[in-house]
């Protein structure tokens, strides 16, 4: 895409109420725009960041045999008195009455509808185990939305719900996706560690995963040696212990919570009355379980990880750069749009920042845009027989022959 055509306006100065480096950058760089305390609107740089993410996890649900659908936001009162969540959540609800006085309220989950879709459909052990997920935008009304994208009222989320026979089938299940999860955060460039929580609203116990940085909210509790991990709401342990699991010691963090997994068993399908016969011809409720993935939250995590305060510049991770490729003309636009048309023709993702400005500001925004690879196309690099390719830390000149068989190469790893 040529820079001269993308809706892209960059900030000199840092908005005033951002109290995060998510917020900051990502408002900067026009990444996102803030409409009011944690809402937030993805431009086209941030959606294309965020499309990413959502590609990278749907891959991911669908190997777990995940089927996507697409469930509603807007849902009645009657569905979430079934389960008794109409009263005793109301404190992060968005309720609303529509023009016939009817009660409505904004999904904060999908629990409540997920059962209300299976039941009825799914009526023998023959058709489980089953997986449901989508992609959906949640509304809880957060006391204190803050953080950017990593505490919002409005936020997107992967949430999937699977449903099961017996509970050796659900922890079988329930161990699938604690790896495909581990796969996903490794391709979003994130170390996220499965640490033991507390449920919240939604269950007792639950598994989240946290990245460990300075700047989380949460506190985690960990063994330097194992894997063992607590969130501090949950803690037995406290700094210093010796791990219960092994000989290590207890270290603490702070931490960002990506993600979360629980086993509902039959939190809600028992109150709903969802029920399936199995071998013996016996009615049973089914066992469920819930895996959250917080796709804004996890675009704002990258950030807080990956962009560098120092030097005011971002580098994504390569499978969710908004572009690959950053290619900028400093007056050699001739030369440059023979790179640009070469690389669009293999398919290259590539940004070409075409526009008549200084190289000052070009070089500039290419660090708040952050992609992996930069190309220059300069009077200099030409007199040295090319383009300038630059990847992190390496810089060297190649001829646009070389270069673009080099990124087509590239685009295939």
């Amino acid at each position: 895409m040529k820079q001269s055509e993308m809706f892209f306006k960059t900030r000199k100065e840092t908005p005033a109420d951002a109290d995060s480096i998510n917020a900051s950058y990502l408002i900067r760089a026009s990444f996102v725009e803030k409409l009011q305390a944690g809402v937030y609107a993805l431009l086209p740089l941030g959606l294309r960041v965020h499309k990413k993410i959502e590609q990278i996890v749907r891959e991911e649900m669908n190997l777990v045999l995940g089927q996507e659908i697409l469930m509603n936001v807007m849902q009645p009162r009657e569905l979430w008195e079934e389960t008794g969540r109409w009263e005793s959540a109301v404190d992060i609800f968005y309720k609303l009455k529509d023009s016939r006085d009817k009660e409505q309220l904004l999904a904060p989950t999908h629990e409540e509808q997920v059962i209300s879709i299976v039941r009825g459909k799914i009526n023998s052990y023959k058709d489980l185990p089953l997986s449901l997920y989508q992609f959906q935008v949640k509304f809880r009304n957060e006391p204190r939305a803050k953080s950017g994208l990593l505490r919002g009222r409005e936020f997107m989320m992967k949430d999937m719900y699977s449903f099961h026979e017996n509970e050796a089938d659900l922890d079988k299940y329930y161990d699938q996706v604690i790896l495909s999860y581990n796969k996903v955060f490794k391709r979003l460039g994130l170390d996220a560690r499965i640490v033991e929580a507390s449920g919240g609203i939604f269950s007792k116990l639950s598994h989240e995963y946290q990245v460990y940085t300075e700047v989380g909210e949460d506190t985690i509790y960990y063994c330097d040696t194992c894997k063992f991990a607590q969130n501090k709401e949950i803690a037995e342990v406290k700094e210093g212990d010796n791990c219960p699991k092994c000989d290590g010691k207890i270290l603490v963090s702070r931490g960002i919570e990506v993600g979360n997994i629980f086993k509902l068993n039959k939190r809600y399908s028992e109150p709903m009355k969802a029920t399936f016969v199995d071998k013996e011809g016996k009615e049973n409720f089914y066992l469920m379980g819930c895996y959250g993935i917080g796709t804004t939250r996890a675009l704002a995590t990258i950030v807080e990880v990956f962009y560098d305060s120092n030097n005011n510049k971002m580098v994504w991770p390569k499978e969710v750069a908004p572009f690959n490729v950053h290619l900028l003309s400093l007056g050699k636009n001739e030369e440059a749009e023979k790179i640009y048309n070469g690389l669009q023709k293999n398919k290259v993702e590539i940004l070409y920042d075409d526009r008549e400005i200084s190289a000052g500001e070009k070089f500039a925004e290419a660090d708040l845009v952050g992609c992996p690879v930069r190309l220059i196309v300069s009077p200099k690099s030409i007199e040295k027989g090319g383009v300038e390719i630059i990847e992190g830390q390496k810089s060297e000149i190649l001829s646009t022959e070389k270069l673009i068989d080099r990124l087509i190469k590239l685009g295939d790893n």
